[in-house]
């Protein structure tokens, strides 16, 4: 078998050889170019911090311990920012030996500052499926800026299936970078397996850089598109004389890289989260990049990424073309059937600062 991350039509095999079970069918565009987007259920437990079960125990096992109370999504319901909560998802999985996971925040999730991480029985790490795991998956969501609306079927996560080795070194990215031009800089920094990205701070021609997030605001409907209204909910921010931005310690930031980003057709991207070589902050919640993006046979010619920026304890001096994180390019197993962008109408095609898809 071709090694590499599966396609849509090796995901969609796995559902009907009942490797991926769900407690109703999957949702017509439920299954992406690289990835299958994960349902909430129709629960979720509030529980009084952040936990892994480790290696001796499930999931259950361990919410009978730590969960403080049940919230019934069934009808809709509203997640708390600083609080802790753990949903079943409806999906669970039987995977075969020779496949593993791992799972990131859809992109929306990240631009809306909602933490999530999916948690396995006896898992050691988050967002990890170790191959041939079988058994139910369970998503944690801590709401840290917005508070949210979540029903049964609200989609925040999505995970991705790898068979063998698919990520590229950084000699492989170098060379395909020469070929195909994964981003727009003229002298790409290709080092520990990336490609970096730095981030943009002279901003549009009305000198728009980002957006901080507003605090005590009202519910984001996370099913809803286009409802609510921008300045509710953030802060524009503009460039400063200096080229330079202060991050405040615990605040969220949309920013966007100086470099447009190309992900071939038969590849799909990561950004690194964190790089503490690179700064005390994080840079981007939901790194997952699929393949097509940014591509100009898809409709994705100068497609940005968008970064989802906290600090961490300290503040943070930011300046214009200042390396924020990286890219890291894995091969497909095979080329998807339809590709980020134009095929599916994605809502990040060509974009370049832009905030979640529920504002307007």
């Amino acid at each position: 078998m071709t090694e590499g991350i599966l396609p849509d039509r090796e995901i969609q095999a796995l559902h009907e050889a009942g490797r991926i079970v769900s407690v109703r069918p999957l949702d017509d565009d439920q299954v992406q170019p690289a990835s299958l987007d994960l349902r909430l259920g129709a629960r979720a437990h509030r529980v009084r911090a952040s936990f892994l079960p480790g290696r001796q125990r499930s999931v259950e096992e361990a919410l009978n311990r730590f969960s403080l109370h049940v919230v019934d999504l069934s009808e809709g319901a509203v997640l708390e920012t600083g609080c802790v909560y753990i949903v079943p998802l409806m999906e669970r999985l039987s995977l075969p030996p020779e496949v593993r996971a791992a799972a990131n925040p859809k992109s929306s999730t990240g631009r809306l500052d909602i933490f999530t991480r999916v948690i396995t029985d006896r898992a050691q790490e988050f967002d990890k499926v170790p191959a041939g795991y079988d058994g139910q998956l369970y998503l944690e969501i801590s709401p840290r800026t917005f508070p949210v609306l979540v029903r049964q079927g609200s989609r925040l996560s999505q995970i991705r299936f790898r068979r063998g080795r698919a990520t590229l070194t950084s000699d492989e990215i170098s060379s395909l970078h020469e070929g195909e031009g994964l981003t727009s800089a003229l002298d790409a920094n290709i080092s520990g397996g990336g490609i970096a990205l730095s981030v943009d701070l002279t901003g549009d021609d009305d000198g728009m850089i980002g957006y901080r997030g507003k605090r005590h605001t009202g519910v984001v409907d996370v099913d809803k598109r286009d409802a609510h209204r921008i300045l509710d909910f953030w802060e524009p921010l503009h460039r400063s004389e200096g080229g330079v931005l202060v991050l405040d310690p615990n605040e969220f930031y949309i920013l966007v890289s100086e470099e447009a980003v190309h992900v071939p057709p038969d590849f799909a991207a990561e950004m690194t989260p964190f790089d503490p070589l690179v700064g005390e902050f994080r840079v981007h919640y939901a790194g997952f990049f699929d393949p097509g993006f940014g591509h100009s046979g898809a409709g994705g010619t100068g497609s940005r990424a968008v970064l989802e920026v906290r600090s961490h304890e300290v503040p943070f001096i930011l300046e214009h073309g200042q390396i924020v994180g990286r890219l890291i390019f894995e091969r497909m197993a095979a080329r998807p059937g339809r590709l980020y962008g134009a095929d599916l109408k994605s809502n990040y095609q060509a974009q370049r600062l832009k905030l979640s898809k529920h504002f307007s």
